[in-house]
This record gives structure tokens, C-alpha cells and sequence, in this order.
């Protein structure tokens, strides 16, 4: 019976070991796939403990891959069948790898075609390991009896804890959303953290749909008092047709209609932005862009401009482009009479500054006016001409950009500074690698 027992729990260890393995392959093929298609994928990936990854491109072209194999060439050349997307094999050993290891082939598809995912693990053997195997040998009746006790009780008392988790959880709607599930006590230390962070992820999910609560009521308020404002004009000109100034009241009526289709194309740069769709990166001469957007507009004020040349960037020039252009409109419509614009490389990082000379915003507004549909006491970012969603779209793209956007301190007005990595000025073939903060 002790030989037979002790058979049973190898092969159970083997199993487990096995069902291990095949959750590091599925984790690092989770953690790769959105990586890949979203653009943001690193030349080098994290190594994991005793783990291999290599993802070719369409045309086998190595992309990525752990340290061990940067620079060697593919450690399996196997796929899936055109039905499947993945295929597990045994190789011994892979190339560039030491040792007989289990090798998963999986197909990412792209525009550009199917990309290989080729992840090794260890290849783990039916009794699961050495230290299993003398385990087993050692133990004896008795103590697997005990254990096995043991185990029953703990895991009865655990299932109840759990079931009140599930229990409570399946309570849970968007309208009891500040409803918590019971938190168990300190001898049942594994299932108190997963209460723990069952409540914590409430407590986002919470906050979040407060948020989103908010921002769709101030979008609903801000689209609807423009579309108000049009129907009442035209409700009238309709009713005393023969006393309308129609050329002024259809003037009134455009310049609603472009306020709605400002406030909706702010709206769906949003969406993108928070969908984190992947930049069309390229490296830009920021003093030339920043220079070629002020020479390109018409403004009412008086533009100084500061800029440094050579201060290279990688970017998406549309996003850093429409990022300038908020910051410009700004300052346009609350400065005095000057505006002063510099471009300048601070180390590892280039700074672009925009200053007005106007009214200045408090240090207690600096992070709201970032907000969207901010409401401040000087509506700075809510006056005629802006939607409110200016400066939340800019700091978005300056996020994206792995950079920061702030106000900062000046003698007089708003001085926003945008900070980017600096880039080398030398031809690349893809940038996409860039992955999002």
C-alpha cells in the first residue's frame, strides 16, 4: 500500500509540475500577444527562471527574444497546422538551449501575416522532480494519513471562507458597488489577501465608475447646452421668420455646430488614447516641428520663439502635433499680448515650454485644470472656444510618449512644460517596440 500511495503522489507531483509548466507557457504567451499586436514590444524581454522566448516576424525575422538567445537563430522551426494557432513539442535540446526542454509554437496574427511565439520551459519528468522522488521514498503510512487529515480540514475551512467570497460577489451590481466581501482571519493568511484583494479591485471598480459617472454626465451637459442653445434659435426664427436677422441667427447656429464637433472629435481622440492604440513612432526634430506648426497658423499675439536645434524625439508627429497645438490654443486665448514657445534638449530629455502672459492659473489648480471638463472658478479651461478636454487630451499624449506634461512656476502667466526622452538622430527601421506607461 506505502509503494502504491507513494506512486500516486509522484504522479500527482508530475501532473502538477506539468500543469506549472503549462501555466508559465500560457502566462508568457498572455503577457507577449498584446505586446505584439498593440506595438509596444521590447528588443530584450524580461528572462523568466529558466524559461526561453523568441518571437519571429512574418518572414522569420527574430523580433524579440530572452537574453540567452538575442542574436542566436530560431530554437525551433516547427508550427501549428493551419487549423490550430499552437503547437507543443519535446526538443533535446532546442537550439541555443542546454537540456531537453518543452518547446510551445504559437501563431500571433498580424497585417503583415502570421508572427511565431516559439516559449521553452523545462522539460518535467513523470514524478515531477528529484526532490519529489525522495520525499516519497521517505514518507511513510502514517504521516500521509496525518497530512491527508489535515489537508480535509484545511481545505473544508478554506471552501468556506471562499464560498462566502463567491457568495457576496455574485451580490454585487453597479448600484451596491460599495458592498465588500467578508475578510477571513489572520490563520487563514492565503484566503484573508485574496479578500483583501478582491476589495481592493472594488475599490478601483468603484472609484472608476464614479469617474466614469461624472465624465458621462459633464459630456452629456456640454453637448446638450450647445444643441439647446441652437434649437431655441432656431424655434424662434422659425415662429417670427419675417423678424430675423437670418444671416446672424445661422452664423449663431454654425458656430453652435462647430462647439458640438469640437467636443465630439475631442471625444473620440479620448477613446483612442484610452484604448491605448499603437503610435506611429518616428524619430522628429522637435525644433523643426514646433517651428514649422508656428510659421503654419495665424495668431492674434505676439510669438517668441526659443527653439534649440537637434532635439531629437521618437514620436508620433500627428499626436505630438495635436499636443502643441492645445497648448497653443491655451495660451492664445488667455494670454495678454505675448506668447513665448523654447525648445531645448536637458540631458536625456527634451523640454518644450509654453508660456502666456496672462492671469496665471493658482497652485492648488495645476493638476485639476489637467482634468476633463475641469470646472475652475476663472473657467481658464472652459472659456468660449475651448471644449474642456484640451490639456486632458495633451497630458494623455504626453503619457503615451512615456513623458510628463506640468505647469510650472513663472513670473507671470501659465508655463506648461512638456518633458520627452531624447532619442539618437540615426535611421530605424521599426519603432514599434515603444511600449506605453
Amino acid at each position: 500500500m506505502f509503494i502504491g500511495v507513494s506512486v500516486l503522489f509522484l504522479l500527482f507531483t508530475g501532473d502538477k509540475g506539468a500543469d506549472a509548466a503549462q501555466a508559465r507557457v500560457t502566462g508568457a504567451w498572455d503577457r507577449m500577444v498584446p505586446l505584439i499586436r498593440q506595438g509596444y514590444l521590447p528588443s530584450v524581454l524580461p528572462a523568466g527562471k529558466d524559461m526561453a522566448i523568441q518571437i519571429l516576424d512574418t518572414h522569420g525575422r527574430m523580433v524579440a527574444a530572452t537574453p540567452q538567445l538575442v542574436g542566436k537563430p530560431p530554437m525551433a522551426t516547427f508550427r501549428s497546422t493551419n487549423s490550430d494557432v499552437h503547437a507543443v513539442r519535446v526538443l533535446c535540446p532546442p537550439t541555443g538551449l542546454k537540456g531537453c526542454m518543452t518547446v510551445a509554437s504559437y501563431k500571433v496574427y498580424q497585417p503583415d501575416g502570421p508572427w511565431l511565439l516559439y516559449v521553452a520551459v523545462p522539460m518535467v519528468p513523470w514524478y515531477g522532480g528529484a526532490t519529489a522522488l525522495f520525499f516519497a521514498i521517505g514518507m511513510s503510512l502514517l504521516m500521509t494519513a496525518m497530512v491527508a487529515a489535515g489537508t480535509f480540514l484545511l481545505v473544508n475551512k478554506d471552501m468556506t471562507a471562499v464560498d462566502a467570497i463567491r457568495t457576496e460577489l455574485a451580490e454585487i451590481t453597479a448600484t451596491a458597488l460599495d458592498r465588500r466581501v467578508p475578510v477571513a482571519g489572520d490563520n487563514q493568511e492565503e484566503i484573508k489577501l485574496l479578500a483583501e484583494t478582491v476589495n481592493d479591485t472594488l475599490d478601483r471598480l468603484e472609484c472608476a465608475y464614479r469617474q466614469l459617472r461624472q465624465f458621462t454626465s459633464d459630456a452629456s451637459h456640454d453637448l446638450r447646452s450647445p444643441l439647446t442653445a441652437m434649437r431655441a434659435q432656431l424655434e424662434e426664427a422659425l415662429m417670427h421668420p419675417q423678424d430675423t436677422d437670418w444671416p446672424k441667427m445661422t452664423a449663431a447656429v454654425l458656430a453652435g455646430a462647430d462647439r458640438l464637433q469640437a467636443i465630439v472629435t475631442d471625444l473620440l481622440t479620448l477613446a483612442r488614447l484610452d484604448s491605448r492604440a499603437p503610435l506611429n513612432l518616428s524619430i522628429i526634430d522637435l525644433d523643426e516641428l514646433v517651428g514649422t506648426e508656428l510659421d503654419r497658423r495665424t495668431y492674434r499675439m505676439t510669438i517668441v520663439k526659443d527653439l534649440q536645434q537637434n532635439v531629437f524625439i521618437c514620436c508620433d508627429r500627428l499626436r505630438i502635433t495635436r499636443l502643441l497645438v492645445n497648448l497653443l490654443d491655451n495660451a492664445e486665448r488667455h494670454a495678454t499680448s505675448q506668447i513665448t514657445v523654447s525648445v531645448r534638449a536637458d540631458g536625456p530629455t527634451a523640454t518644450l515650454e509654453v508660456l502666456d502672459d496672462g492671469a496665471g492659473i493658482a497652485v492648488e489648480h495645476r493638476e485639476m485644470v489637467f482634468d476633463r471638463f475641469t470646472r475652475l472658478d476663472a473657467s481658464r479651461n472652459r472659456d468660449a472656444g475651448g471644449t474642456g478636454l484640451g490639456l486632458a487630451i495633451a497630458r494623455e499624449i504626453a503619457e503615451a510618449h512615456l513623458g510628463t506634461l506640468t505647469i510650472q512656476d513663472s513670473e507671470r502667466g501659465a508655463r506648461f512644460v512638456l518633458r520627452l526622452p531624447l532619442c539618437e538622430p540615426s535611421p530605424v527601421g521599426d519603432r514599434s517596440s515603444h511600449h506605453a506607461s
